[in-house]
């Protein structure tokens, strides 16, 4: 018996069923004959993901006890390689064994194959049921397969046996102990959604573009309704239960904040646009109406939002819909009380450690007119009201007010005005003259505290929040030009060398005054030279210091006096380090590593200077987003205030990790399918693996996992999930897809196969709608900054993926032609693309 092809696999399932193919599977037990078990462990990895129970129930019932039959045979094969293993290791017992021989014999070759179709048969919920009810059903066979596993933990220990193979098989048999208990442990809840696309657009909206404005967004939705016949009340339905997905399953901390604002803020907004677009039988008001009625009967999913919030979040709701007009007076009376009713019924115990802390909703609600208020403070002359901003920005970076106050801002369309002023304050504090001490010191805060929150809005909301408004005088402010030049950003590459272009003499003078034991002076200082010159001064530092010629108590006075009063000074050094550590090899990055922990370690003792904690808070978190890149590099730890040395949860991982892409991509999309939804975290893995592996590579392993539907219902679902997965990059996924991953498969014959019904047709149907999508928002919007990133294949119009003169083909055609197998083609240093 040789290989099967994936072919006549095919064949297989249209001509017999599942069961049947599985029974004649287990027929077979010369397990000797080591090629013919491998063809069959082929056979069943290939039919065991597909099992369903969609026939009658004797089917059914066949498919479950046929199951547990292969899970026997499936042991049986691999108690049978382990004792062969066992046997050929025996004359080798007096000598030590290495862990893995260098001469495999067959049988622990046949190992990992075991290992793979075990884990095939046990993966996913539906099949874990089978067993469940096959076991009810054949108690005799269930006790052979309990017996089998208990055996295979002792044949793993006393044998010389692959690690990883080790580690699988003992998962395994984990899972299979575990069978009878199913329903005491219950498997994950899938959250059932309708329409995939418009959860996967919410999601993407207010995890990654609170800033936006809300027109481009109706535009889409209203293109998804069209393309997809979704009736208004049901599109609205799906806004909302992906506001309160969101809500649940938003991380602590600033995460949650943006998903608190852009539900109870932004959304109302939204609706409002949306409202005058609404062309329908009903009102606009009416159709929102019912489709809040729909949501009150969740009562599970509003609970839960309700206990994660610690607030009664349908009522808030409704309070911001009644605000703009889109829900009357009445209708909101009546949903309140329906919601009233739910509530009463389930007791509302509040915790000690949450009885006293204000709800999140709650705080941005107030925050929006804090605000408006500050803005209108911020306005005038700043040095006829410095006591008035004093006391603004004491307020503002008391706590989390200030993540607040940008939540609210950023979902109001207020943060470009509000950085906008944070601007034109860091230009007011550069410089004075004839100042006394105290009005220096007044104007050291001004400019240490504007810089340290133009750094956070930037990490936060993206350099575009600041480059995007009209500059003071027609000329790039102070910050503006630093942060182009010199702040490390996700996707940014930076030359370090470049910024130590300053004149040696500044260098000079402030390295002197660092080192010295006198306190820095404040008057008449530059503070945007002092900022121009710290890169000049760490390379100075770093070099001394890795020469011998400064020890390290002379680097920590430098350190201590370059941040004991003015944090921002060591925002600017870090900066310049991690751009430095960037072009470094690992082995010489230990010093500048060491330097960014000793600028980010508070000063002991009192601090001379106002609001020194909170500033130092501030410039922790600014620092640790810079660090974040280099340390997932290096697996480096460096321990910021408030946070342990492994912490940094606020920061989003910007590498996909050690696992190949392709598996990340593959564990991503089927999480996705199980549940129905693209949750948060999928959505950023996908966007991660995107920008790692090209907008080609992701498109078209995004196909090979549709064409692996068999069923209309799986495909349909995949093909919807898609369509909002194609958010990330709208434009260059559907310019990838039409140009790259559809000619293949449309002028190869060995590929038309993967084109039959159901998914060739879910394969059209996604192509029709992204083309349609992608031109319609195209033509009417500019496609935000943040999503024109692509540090891969630059396609940036249709004439470049699809040149005019043939004869000269291009270096993308070139890219395109390359081996659609080739998986290494397009992969980065220390990426696997397996």
């Amino acid at each position: 018996m040789g290989y099967l092809s994936e072919d006549c696999v095919l064949d297989a399932f249209q001509m017999v069923s599942y069961s049947n193919l599985i029974l004649a599977i287990t027929k077979f037990e010369d397990f000797s004959r080591d090629y013919c078990v491998i063809s069959l462990l082929e056979l069943i990895e290939n039919i065991c993901p597909h099992l369903s129970c969609y026939g009658k129930a004797e089917e059914c019932m066949s498919l479950c006890r046929a199951l547990l039959s292969c899970l026997l045979w499936l042991l049986q094969c691999i108690t049978h390689c382990l004792d062969r293993i066992h046997m050929a290791q025996a004359p080798q017992t007096s000598e030590p064994l290495p862990t893995v021989p260098p001469t495999a014999p067959p049988p622990l070759g046949l190992l990992p194959s075991c290992a793979s179709a075990l884990e095939k048969v046990l993966g996913g919920a539906r099949n874990r049921a089978f067993l469940h009810i096959a076991r009810l059903e054949e108690q005799s066979i269930w006790s052979l397969v309990e017996q089998t596993t208990w055996k295979i933990p002792e044949f793993l220990n006393s044998i010389g046996c692959p690690n990883d193979v080790k580690r699988r098989l003992e998962e395994c048999t984990m899972v299979i102990k575990r069978i009878p208990s199913l329903l005491l442990l219950g498997e994950e809840q899938s959250t059932h959604v309708e329409f995939p696309t418009i959860q996967a657009l919410i999601t993407l909206e207010g995890t990654t573009n609170l800033t936006a404005e809300g027109q481009p967004l109706v535009e889409h939705l209203l293109i998804v309704k069209r393309v997809q016949h979704i009736p208004m009340r049901f599109m609205l339905l799906e806004i909302w239960k992906a506001c309160m997905v969101g809500l649940i399953e938003s991380p602590e901390g600033i995460e949650e904040l943006k998903w608190t604002a852009f539900t109870f803020l932004k959304m109302p907004q939204v609706l409002l646009k949306l409202k005058k677009f609404h062309q329908g039988d009903k009102d606009f008001n009416d159709e929102l109406n019912l489709a809040l009625e729909s949501l009150v009967k969740l009562t599970p999913l509003l609970d839960k939002a309700d206990h994660r919030c610690n607030c009664d979040c349908f009522q808030l709701i409704l309070q911001e819909c009644g605000k703009f007009g889109i829900l009357s007076e009445s209708q909101n009376q009546k949903l309140v009380a329906f919601r009233t009713t739910d509530r009463d019924q389930v007791p509302q115990a509040k915790s000690p450690e949450n009885s006293n802390v204000q709800p999140n909703p709650m705080l941005i609600l107030r925050a929006e007119p804090t605000v408006t208020n500050i803005l209108k403070t911020m306005e005038g002359d700043h040095s006829k009201c410095v006591e008035g901003l004093l006391g603004v920005l004491g307020h503002m970076l008391t706590g989390k007010s200030l993540d607040l106050l940008l939540a609210a801002g950023a979902a109001g369309r207020k943060l470009k005005s509000f950085a906008r002023k944070f601007s034109k304050l860091n230009e007011y504090a550069k410089h004075g003259s004839g100042e006394s001490t105290k009005a220096s010191q007044v104007r050291a805060l001004f400019f240490d505290i504007s810089f340290l929150m133009l750094c956070h809005i930037t990490q936060l909301y993206g350099s575009e929040v600041i480059t995007s408004d009209p500059v003071i005088g027609g000329e790039p402010t102070f910050f503006e030009s630093w942060m182009q030049l010199c702040m490390p950003e996700e996707g940014k590459s930076l030359n370090p060398d470049h910024v130590l272009r300053v004149e040696p003499g500044k260098v000079e003078v402030l390295l002197s005054h660092l080192n010295s034991s006198i306190e820095m002076k404040l008057t008449q200082v530059k503070w945007h030279e002092v900022c121009a010159s710290l890169p000049g001064v760490m390379s100075e530092v770093l070099n001394a210091w890795e020469l011998g010629l400064l020890n390290m108590e002379a680097v920590q006075k430098i350190t201590d006096n370059l941040k004991g009063r003015l944090c921002s000074l060591a925002v600017c050094a870090v900066a310049w380090l991690v751009s430095h550590i960037r072009v470094l090899g690992l082995e010489e990055r230990e010093k500048p590593l060491q330097l960014i922990q000793l600028l980010v370690t508070p000063v002991a003792g009192e601090p001379t200077m106002q609001f020194y904690s909170e500033r130092v808070a501030i410039m922790s978190s600014i620092i640790e987003r810079m660090c974040t890149e280099v340390m997932q590099q290096t697996g480096t730890r460096i321990k910021f205030q408030g946070n342990s040395p492994a912490d940094g949860s606020h920061c989003r991982d910007l590498l996909p990790g050690t696992h190949p892409i392709r598996e990340l991509l593959q564990s991503a999309f089927a999480s996705a399918m199980s549940r129905g939804l693209l949750d948060t975290r999928a959505l950023l893995t996908l966007e991660a693996v995107m920008h790692t592996g090209g907008t080609h590579w992701f498109t078209d392993n995004l196909i090979k996992e549709l064409l692996k539907e068999t069923r209309k219902d799986c495909a349909d679902r995949a093909v919807e999930l898609l369509y909002g997965v194609f958010s990330l990059d709208l434009h260059q996924l559907t310019l990838s897809l039409l140009g790259h991953v559809l000619p293949p498969l449309l002028t190869t014959p060995a590929k038309w196969h993967c084109l039959t019904a159901p998914p060739g047709r879910a394969l059209a149907r996604l192509a029709v709608w992204c083309a349609i999508t992608s031109y319609s928002t195209h033509s009417r919007s500019q496609i935000s900054a943040k999503y024109r990133k692509r540090p891969r294949e630059d396609v940036e119009d249709y004439i470049s993926l699809f040149p005019l003169d043939d004869t000269q083909p291009s270096k993308l055609l070139r890219l395109l032609s390359s081996n659609d197998e080739d998986n290494n083609t397009l992969s980065s240093p220390g990426v696997m693309m397996t």
